[in-house]
């Protein structure tokens, strides 16, 4: 197997839905990919959630990742009251990691709330 330079992104390759990946902005920061597969696959921008290492203890909405979770190396937060659309080419090969079920499943609440969907 090829191995693949950083930032260089296989043919057919596309952000998945809970990967954490970083996005090329004025510099590298982390996003959790909140849009589907399907979505990601075909379309030219993602909606990501951005992270940060910031806390903000007057947001409820900012599930807290631990070091080791989604392969970042610090405690962060996923701001779920900022999802947000990115150009696809602009999220950096290979991701970071990736969310088990149970942990998207948080952030969809938390998303939820913030959107005051039902």
């Amino acid at each position: 197997m090829t191995p693949w330079k950083r930032g260089t992104k296989p043919s057919g390759w596309y952000p998945r839905r809970g990967e954490i990946c970083l996005i090329d902005l004025d510099k590298e920061r982390p996003a959790l990919i909140l849009s589907s597969d399907s979505l990601n696959r075909h379309s030219l921008d993602v909606c990501v959630l951005p992270i940060s290492k910031s806390e903000h203890r007057a947001f409820t909405l900012r599930p807290k990742l631990n070091p080791g979770e989604g392969g970042l190396n610090f405690e962060s937060s996923v701001k779920c009251d900022q999802p947000t659309t990115i150009e696809k080419a602009l999220v950096v090969y290979p991701p970071l990691g990736s969310l088990p079920a149970t942990r998207m499943q948080q952030i969809e609440v938390a998303v939820k709330l913030s959107l005051d969907l039902p």
